[in-house]
């Protein structure tokens, strides 16, 4: 690096590029929240996504997991680690939300990609930074997953899942993303100390159909055999721990075809979470117990499925130190906050398992988070500030050859392997069939 170019200098120089491509940061943020499409179809964002890469001069390789995007460029300054920026592509489907419950992560993550190109930082950095678009981190649609899953199309249900094992994250060393918050004692930037993780359920009950009028006694209710499952999973609640963080949270996706006919069939999904893996396990068994005691009330079977879902969130501490100096910077002293464990998931978790990682939050938005009063209604905090906190996290784990990312892999110790990450994910997934008439 070039004795007046101090790393100082070239985040201004970062940050300055940023600003001029303020607008059109915010424009595709808002071009995305126009067209937000569920995970693994995010075909339209993925193709917007490419194209802004293209036009920075980069080569995207696309279809990556179905929709990922990947592109990368690498530091003139020496050899070093690689670190990933990632922005998700996906959004999902909110009842009486005009357009959908929508992220800002992608805008914030090609922002990041466009300052530093822009001010063409890889002259004075080392290693390599690799622009990661990502499918597939919200759940939601179990059954579709499971679709694809006994299609072959997919092994795991949520897409860094997929990605590790595909092998495309195993050039990367470190790797982060921004999330975008909504809740106010939060600040406008922190880092999460933990996140829960969770499996994903399917449960099917199979009764027997008859007339509902005429010879009810001759059906199995499938519908009255989930109804006593929810409330076996209900009164089993006061026995999960608090310090576990558990959630339960399942919905009827079927309940019959006709109201003159006993449903024979009758279908949940659900999720299981908590502030562990043990912790996810053990509920796990009692939500199982309470969907096999419905089958058995009514004499129905069930049929439950269990998919491997996102492992608990683990941040790089030393990462968290980088993020926490620039945030103050960008937001201001007093609205920078260390957040508590969050009882939601998401499959940057996976990837705390295997390498050092960073899952901040940034502010911008407004109504709860999955409700249909969320909206982005700060677009500089919600896109171009995330970019520039991204940006900047390049910078000061790459510049003056690495020596960040290098300190940080000293230190970190990622609880599994790839392998052996797979090879427990693999393990989570069964599926079990339970007479209740046997």
């Amino acid at each position: 690096m070039p004795p007046s170019t101090s790393r100082e200098e070239l985040r201004r120089r970062v940050y300055a590029a940023i600003d001029r491509r303020a607008e059109e940061i915010v424009g595709i943020g808002e071009r995305i929240a126009s067209h937000a499409e569920m995970g693994f179809k995010e075909i339209k964002t993925a193709q917007l996504v490419s194209e802004t890469l293209q036009g920075l001069g980069l080569a995207p390789r696309t279809g990556l997991a179905m929709t990922g995007v990947r592109a990368e460029a690498s530091g003139r300054a020496g050899e070093g680690p690689t670190f990933a920026l990632i922005g998700e592509l996906d959004g999902l489907r909110v009842t009486g939300h005009p357009q959908a419950d929508r992220n800002a992560q992608v805008a914030g993550m090609l922002g990041a990609a466009m300052g530093l190109m822009d001010a063409q930082a890889f002259d004075h950095l080392a290693g390599r930074v690799v622009f990661f678009a990502v499918p597939a981190e919200e759940g939601g649609d179990i059954e579709w997953r499971q679709a694809q899953i006994q299609a072959g199309k997919l092994e795991f249900p949520c897409g860094k899942q997929e990605l590790i094992r595909l092998g495309h994250f195993d050039d990367v060393d470190l790797a982060m993303m921004i999330h975008t918050n909504w809740r106010r004692e939060d600040g406008k930037a922190g880092v999460p100390a933990s996140n829960n993780g969770r499996v994903g359920k399917t449960a099917r009950f199979i009764g027997r159909a008859s007339h509902a009028g005429g010879a009810p006694h001759l059906g199995v209710n499938a519908l009255y055999a989930a109804q006593i499952a929810l409330a076996g999973i209900n009164a089993v609640r006061e026995t999960f721990r608090d310090e576990d963080s558990i959630r339960v949270h399942p919905i009827l996706t079927h309940g019959g075809s006709q109201v003159n006919v006993i449903p024979g069939e009758a279908r949940l999904e659900m999720y299981v979470r908590g502030k562990s893996a043990e912790g996810v396990a053990e509920a796990s068994v009692r939500v199982d117990r309470a969907l096999r005691a419905g089958a058995l009330a009514l004499g129905a079977q069930v049929e439950i499925e269990t998919l491997p879902g996102p492992m608990p969130l683990l941040c790089d501490g030393a990462m968290a130190k980088l993020f926490e100096s620039a945030a103050r910077g960008l937001v201001g002293e007093e609205h920078y906050r260390n957040i508590p464990h969050r009882s939601g998931s998401t499959d940057m978790g996976d990837l705390s398992q295997i390498m050092p990682i960073l899952h901040p939050y940034m502010g911008g938005a407004t109504g709860a988070g999955h409700s249909a009063g969320f909206h982005i209604v700060d677009k500089m905090l919600g896109y171009v500030l995330p970019a520039k906190a991204l940006a900047s996290m390049a910078i000061d784990l790459l510049a003056e050859g690495g020596t960040g990312a290098r300190e940080v892999l000293k230190t970190a110790k990622p609880p599994m392997t790839r392998e052996g990450y797979l090879a427990f994910q693999r393990g989570i997934a069964r599926r079990e069939r339970f007479d209740g008439a046997a």
